[in-house]
């Protein structure tokens, strides 16, 4: 295929989501409200009233569209209720939004199309998406004329995703209505985290699925390093099933776990332990040896144990994860309770271990012992958050930081330190 860049993925691609995103339509006229032309010169006072409207409304229209929506009215059910605080995650970055009639059509399989959208969208890009250069790209894809007449809204997104290396190199056609398959998914998000090279150089790695023969030889590599970061994991029964369609709900969990660990995509993650409960809209959280405060959008999701609750029921002490737009938290997920058990250790990366099932089952860091550096490994919880650049995780580096928090004697989080 011809392309407008020559570089495979770096950034974020993961299957999909939604393409019926609340675009957003330009500003409405006001011509019913503007003074006649024979009266403009004549009536100072009506123009000043006509100017103080326009300009009211055009805040009021500003103001509506920085707000965020992530209650649906259709996520009710316990194989969809669980995605809820990744959906709430994204949607409050207005990077994954639900439909204008209220729903978010969880159980929906989500096709490449919507897929592109929303990783150009993760990876902060959407106002280039939308602009006039880019929706006037040209494209040399097979059905690029066919994604103009049906789809004419995403020809930037796509223009956008070619630039930023977000398609296969062996793809000449986008496939907007292909659904995205398990398989097509764990690659790109590989290929965005800039992996490639960790994952060729484990093509030959045994994986201890019972359907491991689906899996084409050249996707192997890609397949053991999503699961060594946790971004993917295998069923219950053993199985991976690459070409199972992934449906919106099971991509907002992806897709939230990718941007967990994707660093400088235009939205501020942080996390640590609660030091004093929210007060005049600002949460203070302790990130390493510091206090950090930050300010805290009264309508922002907060999400405790799975459920939403309110701002009040953050307490000290409570171990968070918290996504920040326009410098203002939007989303918080209380990840675990306990002060006493929310720091379990700090210090260089060394190893992780699997187990059959592909999850994380340990982890060991060089840490200070009584003064002096051993190797210690500790025992993962099989939904392990992995948050901040695990591009540096490389296998006995110890220069790079991380720090381990959990309870009950295993690990729940591991942040890697920007140094």
């Amino acid at each position: 295929m011809t392309k407008n860049t020559p570089s495979s993925i770096k950034k974020l691609l993961i299957g999909g989501l939604t393409a019926t995103f609340v675009l957003g339509g330009a500003s409405s006229a006001l011509a019913s409200d503007h003074p006649g032309k024979g009266n403009w010169e004549n009536s100072k006072k009506e123009q000043s009233k006509w100017e103080q409207k326009a300009e009211k409304e055009s805040k009021g229209k500003k103001d509506t569209k920085n707000k965020f929506k992530a209650d649906f009215n259709d996520m009710v059910g316990g194989d969809v209720e669980w995605a809820n605080r990744h959906i709430a995650s994204l949607a409050a970055l207005k990077v994954f939004e639900g439909y204008e009639d209220g729903t978010f059509q969880p159980r929906k399989p989500v096709t490449r199309l919507e897929a592109i959208t929303a990783a150009v969208r993760l990876l902060g890009l959407r106002d280039q998406a939308e602009s006039e250069e880019a929706k006037n790209s040209p494209l040399n894809f097979k059905d690029a004329d066919k994604l103009t007449e049906k789809y004419p809204w995403a020809v930037g997104y796509v223009s956008v995703a070619l630039k930023n290396d977000l398609f296969l190199e062996t793809e000449s056609s986008i496939k907007p209505e292909a659904p995205a398959d398990r398989l097509w998914a764990t690659m790109l998000l590989v290929k965005a985290m800039k992996l490639e090279d960790e994952a060729k150089a484990k093509m030959n790695t045994k994986l201890d699925f019972k359907d491991a023969d689906q899996i084409p030889a050249g996707a192997v590599g890609y397949v053991a390093v999503a699961l060594e970061k946790g971004l993917i994991q295998g069923y219950e029964n053993g199985k991976f099933l690459p070409n199972k369609p992934v449906t919106r709900a099971e991509l907002a969990a992806l897709l939230d776990r990718t941007g967990d660990q994707i660093p400088d995509v235009g939205h501020s993650l942080r996390a640590g332990t609660v030091v004093y409960g929210v007060s005049n809209n600002t949460l203070t959280i302790r990130q390493g040896n510091e206090n950090v405060y930050l300010s805290l959008d009264p309508d922002a999701f907060i999400f405790k144990n799975g459920v939403r609750v309110k701002a009040s029921d953050i307490q000290p002490g409570d171990f968070v994860k918290v996504r920040l737009y326009n410098n203002t938290i939007v989303f918080v997920d209380v990840i675990h309770s306990e002060y006493g058990n929310a720091l379990i250790a700090r210090g260089g990366f060394e190893k992780f271990t699997v187990d059959q099932q592909g999850k994380i089952s340990s982890i060991t860091i060089t840490e200070k012992v009584n003064g002096q550096e051993k190797s210690v490994t500790y025992a993962v919880e099989g939904d392990v958050r992995l948050i901040g650049d695990t591009s540096k995780l490389v296998l006995n580096q110890p220069k790079t930081q991380v720090e381990l928090s959990g309870k009950n004697n295993k690990v729940q989080i591991i942040q890697v330190i920007q140094n």
